[in-house]
């Protein structure tokens, strides 16, 4: 068997492994979303119809008073596991597969995903300002690391097969195939490089977790565009033109703010595991 067969063996079973493991991560943050803000502080927040929830916001007998509550001890629960287990699943998660395709041989310690996976749901279920993203794609890579390691694969594998990993759990988190497997590998560079040489594994592991996801829970995309849009004026492209510029400016200062943030939290003397809640 060539290389390029077994890479597309490969991306084969990380799809279906990589529906699985959104699944978990769903079922997970389902679960901590419903005991933090449903149960502890009252609350439910608005979700997509798609995923089974209702554009309206639901709030018991204390309003929205308890919600910090509920962000707090979920701060504090998930700053403890992280620190105490695997530090490098702090952040977004989406830098630590970055770092770990650039500077670590594509190697993620095989805690680490599932770490992840558990203070994730707890921090975004709780209330905490974080999205899905960015720890999907460090546990879905993650997943291809620990499956380079079991088949005893070569540094180069190893690093393709976490781009695999990583597309195909995004997919069945976003069911967005064609997204997944592009950002997978864009992702790695600040400018307009990435891997092209993959992204056909990409692409066809990002496939068939789309496929099995939707087997699961559906066809319907998250995001759905109305069958019959007004045609705009002339003059709305002006509009649409100012939109672009200051989201461009909005992206482009943004990440600075988000990581002088970050470096503040670092200054302060009190040990990293606290610095979440």
């Amino acid at each position: 068997m060539t290389r390029n067969q077994r890479l597309v063996l490969d991306s084969l079973l990380l799809g279906v492994v990589g529906a699985l493991s959104a699944q978990i991560f769903m079922f997970f943050l389902n679960n901590s979303q419903s005991f933090f803000l449903g149960w502890l502080a009252g609350y439910r927040p608005p979700g997509l119809p798609e995923e089974g929830g209702v554009l309206l916001e639901f709030l018991g007998v204390h309003g929205r008073w308890l919600i910090p509550l509920s962000t707090t001890l979920g701060g504090l629960i998930s700053g403890i596991i992280v620190f105490s287990l695997a530090p490098e699943a702090e952040g977004h998660g989406t830098d630590s597969a970055v770092k770990a395709y650039h500077r670590n041989e594509g190697y993620i310690r095989p805690r680490v995903p599932f770490v992840k996976m558990v203070a994730s749901a707890i921090t975004i279920g709780s209330g905490g300002s974080a999205g899905r993203e960015g720890p999907t794609a460090l546990i879905s890579a993650g997943i291809g690391s620990i499956y380079a390691s079991i088949f005893n694969r070569s540094e180069t594998d190893r690093r393709t097969l976490l781009l695999i990993g990583m597309a195909a759990g995004l997919s069945a988190i976003f069911r967005s195939p064609i997204g997944c497997a592009i950002l997978a590998v864009e992702v790695l560079y600040r400018g307009m490089e990435f891997e092209s040489g993959v992204l056909f594994f990409t692409m066809l592991a990002s496939i068939v977790a789309y496929v099995l996801n939707a087997t699961l829970v559906g066809w319907r995309p998250l995001f759905e565009i109305p069958p019959i849009l007004d045609v705009p004026g002339i003059s709305a492209y002006f509009y649409y033109v100012l939109l672009g510029i200051a989201a461009g400016l909005v992206a482009t200062v943004l990440p600075s703010i988000f990581y002088t943030f970050r470096d503040w939290f670092k200054l302060i003397p009190v040990a990293d595991m606290f610095k979440p809640l």
